[in-house]
C-alpha cells in the first residue's frame, strides 16, 4: 500500500500524452520538489482523464484514469 499524507491539485490542464518525467518537472517547477508521501493530481482540458503522480519516498508512481461517462469536476483558480 502506498501512503499518501497530502494531495495537490494542478489548476492548469495537462496533456495526457505526457509521462512521468514531464509530470515530475511540472511539480518541481511549481512546488520546488516532489515531497515524499504526497500525491499530485492532473486532469486534461475536457475533464475526462486524470493522472496521479505519487512520491512514495523511494521513487515516483504515475497512474492514469479515464472516465467513460461523465467527467471529473476540477476546481478553478
Amino acid at each position: 500500500m502506498i501512503r499518501i499524507d497530502a494531495s495537490w491539485l494542478a489548476t492548469e490542464p495537462m496533456d495526457m500524452r505526457d509521462g512521468t518525467e514531464t509530470a515530475l518537472a511540472r511539480v518541481i517547477a511549481v512546488v520546488g520538489a516532489a515531497k515524499p508521501h504526497c500525491a499530485y493530481l492532473f486532469a486534461n482540458r475536457r475533464g475526462k482523464r486524470m493522472k496521479v503522480l505519487v512520491d512514495d519516498g523511494v521513487g515516483v508512481w504515475l497512474a492514469a484514469r479515464r472516465m467513460d461517462q461523465g467527467k471529473f469536476h476540477w476546481p478553478g483558480i
